[in-house]
């Protein structure tokens, strides 16, 4: 991004990621908050938003970096390398093994996964931006979020099955991902960062490539017009979700709007309060921010190896921790769960904060 940041969308981004470590890290998943949980199939639920949320941010970024860019061999190499390195990332989490023999059995590991469609969505938005101005992306946008409902909704299969948007067999996403990716998925019958669900995942990046032509523009009360976006989009994307319902898994094109909008809702808060009104809020999250994809890497990891890494004959890290400092009579196990996920969370705000101060930014 350019050197005078804008606070809003570093705090945003610290938003985020703090919300992404609070929701994957509980003490136990027997006991969370349901707005701590995706929503079962349809529907919408806070956490919901978080991933959205991140591919949002990582657009507007690409808004700011690669302004006037040339269409050189060192732009395009430079994309595709950090595409590579988000990917390999993600592959790494999943195969990763904190004991002999460090891997997992190659045969049945997960190949999608959060890391891999921020490589994948960040290159395919970065080489679209290089290359359309706004309106073309607009209508590529519009295009690609219609014929995705159409060949979700109403292509049928080639035995005359008609598809459905349901957890079935008979929808086009399961199918796909069943079909190639086979037992490399995160459920047996579906993964919520497949195939298909990859394709309008890429318009919610390029939302936020759009929402950052409009930060870098010369438009005065900008938190006027991002409100006025954020509403419009809230409109068109509840109307939507009667004919295409709202649906995380499928990342259905009403999820893209209506996430979209609340992207752009909150996002024009707090531009209001920080680039507007100038008031010094949230700076804690702007150093999460900074270095986002560090620390939820790092999350991630440590998550891995304290659930695999045993203490005694029956607990791991994880649940010795948990069961031996955050459960308590007086509390209930939905609020001891929730203060350890909290406590992960002022670990990593502390980190990010330890790295702030000494000018440590780790880019991937």
């Amino acid at each position: 991004m350019k050197k005078e940041r804008i606070a809003s969308v570093d705090i945003l981004r610290g938003i985020t990621i703090v919300a992404m470590i609070l929701v994957n890290t509980p003490g136990t998943w027997s006991n969370v908050y349901g707005s701590l949980l995706h929503a079962e199939w349809h529907g919408l639920t806070p956490t919901d938003l978080i991933f959205p949320f991140f591919l949002f941010i990582v657009g507007i970024s690409i808004a700011f970096a690669y302004k006037n860019k040339p269409k050189t061999f060192y732009t395009y190499n430079k994309i595709f390398i950090r595409s590579l390195k988000l990917i390999a990332l993600g592959l790494f989490l999943n195969v990763f093994l904190p004991y002999l023999p460090f891997i997992t059995d190659i045969e049945t590991m997960r190949i999608p996964g959060v890391l891999q469609r921020i490589g994948i969505v960040f290159c395919v938005s970065a080489i679209l931006y290089l290359h359309f101005n706004w309106k073309v992306i607009v209508g590529l946008s519009i295009a690609t979020l219609l014929l995705y409902w159409a060949f979700l909704g109403f292509l049928p299969f080639s035995d005359g099955t008609l598809p459905t948007f349901d957890r079935a067999p008979n929808n086009w996403v399961n199918y796909v991902d069943l079909n190639i990716l086979g037992e490399h998925m995160w459920k047996p019958d579906y993964d919520p960062e497949g195939i298909l669900s990859t394709i309008p995942s890429v318009i919610t990046c390029l939302l936020g490539v759009l929402i950052g032509k409009v930060l870098m523009s010369y438009q005065s009360r900008k938190e006027i017009l991002l409100f006025i976006i954020a509403i419009g989009l809230l409109i068109i994307g509840y109307i939507f979700s009667y004919w295409f319902p709202i649906n995380k898994a499928l990342w259905s094109s009403s999820f893209v709007i209506v996430t979209g909008g609340w992207a752009v809702l909150i996002l024009s808060i707090i531009y209001f309060i920080t680039d507007v009104l100038h008031i010094k809020f949230g700076a804690i999250f702007k150093y999460v921010g900074i270095n986002a994809i560090t620390i939820y890497f790092l999350s991630s990891f440590i998550s891995k190896f304290f659930y695999l890494t045993k203490v005694g004959e029956t607990e791991n890290i994880h649940s010795y921790l948990y069961n031996n400092i955050f459960v308590h009579s007086f509390l209930s196990a939905e609020m001891s769960s929730l203060l350890y996920a909290l406590t992960v969370v002022l670990f990593y705000l502390l980190l990010g904060y330890i790295l702030f101060k000494k000018k440590i930014i780790i880019k991937v």
